[in-house]
């Protein structure tokens, strides 16, 4: 176990890296030139920067969890099921065909014969019933009399850990927490309950055989917030957020108003700082069948400063010069008497 979870987090790590240079990317430290980037910067940085991102929210999950479990096999005690095993290592196989694939343009099948890859007598049919088999696993090493509490907490971790990934958490869980599980399973607590994040997944099969499929995929309407690069105490995916329509608050009136600037001139500033690429600054979102360009509070902080020292007649000019540049059909209003309603 210890050694497939190990070659495996290498292995995902080499890939990574050379796929952060394919792209043209960099993987090493800001201001540490002779050192490259770890594990979760390199899963952040494939994530979250939009000129090398290849990376999609649940593959995120996929590699942040095999990187604790890889961690917690080697300094802690850990202990995964064959399921839980055969869970892990298939969707790796999986992630690593999909990228090889995408970023090289190269086939897995091509590169290692098909025998080498995970197989099971007991694959886990879903990750909602491996959870509850695993708890039950669990609850039976804790029955009064047993003395499997560390066993018991060895499986709790690995639970954890997939768990702690989902919502955003790096780490191991501490022995407190590991104890506090242990105590709820024993008051009779229900592994949704204790383990929330993986309520949100669930797990994507197609293919059988030495080819299957499986893949980590989000539960409808679960939302998540990507870190920024280098920022502290986050991994690749941040703790469940409110709902976008809870973060771009504010349409174009609404920024127009509190700047006290006509729609014109804050399209115009909306223009000059390029905040619709900004995707914590901008966003259209989807209500009913329609679409709504909306704003978020970055936003209208990066235009309050930029108001105060930006010379508008020129801003003003240049969204202008833009306006009648534009492709036929898309062109905005060019004065500052007929607001544009585009930005």
């Amino acid at each position: 176990m210890a050694a497939t979870l190990i070659l495996m987090d290498h292995a995902f790590e080499m890939l990574l890296k050379a796929a952060i240079l394919h792209r043209g990317g960099s993987i090493r430290e800001t201001g540490r030139e002779n050192q490259t980037i770890g594990f979760s910067l390199c899963v952040r940085r494939a994530l979250s920067d939009s000129k090398i991102a290849f990376l999609t929210e649940e593959q995120s999950i996929t590699l942040q969890a095999l990187n604790s479990l890889r961690d917690a096999a080697q300094h802690h005690l850990v202990t995964l099921s064959e399921a839980s095993l055969y869970l892990h290592a298939q969707t790796g196989v999986t992630l690593f065909r999909d990228l090889l694939d995408k970023v090289f343009g190269r086939k897995l099948v091509s590169m290692m014969p098909a025998r080498v890859l995970p197989v099971s007598t007991t694959p886990p049919v879903d990750l909602m019933t491996l959870f509850a088999q695993e708890h039950e696993a669990v609850r039976q090493l804790l029955r009064p009399g047993s003395r499997k509490a560390q066993l018991a907490e060895q499986r709790l971790r690995a639970m954890s850990i997939l768990d702690r990934a989902i919502k955003g958490e790096e780490g191991q869980p501490t022995a407190a927490q590991l104890k506090a599980l242990s105590q709820a399973v024993r008051q009779g607590r229900s592994w949704k309950d204790l383990f929330p994040g993986v309520a949100a997944v669930n797990i994507t099969a197609d293919g059988s055989g030495p080819t299957l499929s499986l893949r980590l995929s989000k539960q409808e309407g679960v939302a998540v917030k990507v870190t920024k690069d280098g920022e502290p105490g986050g991994a690749a995916i941040a703790i469940r957020r409110v709902n976008d329509t809870d973060i771009f608050t504010l349409g174009l009136k609404d920024l127009a108003k509190k700047l006290a600037l006509n729609e014109f001139e804050a399209s115009a500033l909306v223009y000059h700082l390029g905040l619709k690429s900004d995707p914590e600054a901008f966003k259209v979102l989807k209500i009913g069948a329609s679409k709504h360009p909306r704003y978020s509070q970055k936003a209208l902080d990066a235009l309050h400063k930029t108001k105060v020292s930006a010379d508008m007649p020129a801003v003003r000019a240049a969204y202008s010069r833009r306006n009648k540049t534009a492709p036929s059909g898309a062109k905005a209003s060019s004065t500052p008497q007929t607001p544009s309603t585009q930005a």
